[in-house]
């Protein structure tokens, strides 16, 4: 019984320190090695990480429908 309580716990701590990887991961706010920076401060850091993440991260200008419209 404890085996089996002691494996529910981790899979669920599991889970809750992959989300935040996985929503930075698809994510378009940034791209490339800044999103690699992001993750692995993540990893390291975990939710302050996240936090930070939210907001600080970059938003996408959409300049090229911008242009068009004008």
């Amino acid at each position: 019984m404890f085996g089996f309580l002691f494996i529910l716990m981790f899979l669920m701590f599991f889970m809750i320190w992959i989300t935040p990887i996985i929503l930075v991961a698809k994510s378009n706010r940034t791209q490339g090695g800044e999103k690699a920076a992001w993750i692995l401060l993540i990893i390291f850091v975990s939710w302050l990480a996240w936090i930070f993440y939210l907001l600080l991260a970059p938003l996408k200008q959409k300049t090229e429908n911008s242009n068009i419209h004008r």
